[in-house]
């Protein structure tokens, strides 16, 4: 009996502690600029993950507020803030599909640029794995794109200036690792997949600086495989840009 009485007031007690008090059922949720706040006071004490968080319960229990399209653009740059590049990447197209409108947009086109840009450092730093064929530089190409609509789309923006200094670096890297791949293809005496890499280059990045080089492989490789006129044709086109004047 004296077990049972206890068990019986163990469960009273844990009954107790799980069923909300009067207090709670009547509490009344927390305000949207509150909840901003606090988030906005997070972030500026570099406190990403908190402010992340405070802004997915915003964006849940208030979907449709004033404060929602704020909040979903603070969430993409507080993922980012926390190397989270798939989170922060989500948020932004979430962001694009829901306020196609908005006077941000611009801002967030300039952010999904520059979140792919640094999720790419492997590229940018010139990390590539020994097989080039193998590589994806997905990143970067979805950063050039991501700059290149706002480039077109919002030509007076703010964020024009730096979006098209990072597309050409973006241009360079990307025509870099093309070439990479057609100097691969050439050690192995692929000479037609080693011409199409270097002429990709040539149709895809004309302005890189990378493009004599691009002209030296189709050179080499036409030589290779003996067409003559096509390798001197080449040729010709590779003196006639090398003797430009640099500007």
């Amino acid at each position: 009996m004296r077990h049972s009485l206890a068990l019986i007031l163990l469960l009273s007690l844990i009954a107790c502690s799980s069923t909300p008090s009067d207090d709670d059922l009547n509490a009344k949720p927390r305000p949207a600029s509150e909840m901003y706040t606090d988030a906005k006071k997070a972030m500026s004490e570099n406190d990403y993950e908190r402010a992340s968080k405070q802004l997915e319960s915003l964006i849940s229990r208030y979907p449709y507020g004033i404060y929602a399209q704020q909040a979903q653009m603070e969430l993409a740059y507080d993922y980012f803030r926390q190397n989270d590049t798939p989170s922060a990447l989500s948020a932004v197209d979430r962001f694009l599909k829901d306020y196609p409108t908005s006077p941000h947009v611009d801002y967030v086109l300039y952010l999904k640029g520059v979140i792919n840009f640094n999720a790419d450092m492997g590229l940018m730093g010139r990390v590539f794995p020994h097989d080039m064929s193998q590589h994806d530089p997905k990143n970067a190409q979805d950063s050039f794109d991501a700059f290149k609509q706002l480039v077109t789309r919002f030509p007076d923006s703010k964020y024009v200036p730096d979006a098209r200094v990072r597309m050409q670096f973006l241009i360079n890297a990307l025509a870099r690792h093309e070439l990479d791949i057609a100097q691969y293809y050439l050690r192995r005496h692929a000479y037609v997949a080693a011409v199409n890499r270097a002429q990709g280059i040539l149709s895809e990045y004309p302005h890189a600086s990378v493009t004599a080089d691009a002209l030296k492989v189709m050179v080499q490789a036409y030589d290779a495989m003996g067409m003559t006129k096509l390798r001197d044709d080449t040729q010709r086109v590779l003196d006639l840009n090398s003797s430009k004047p640099t500007t």
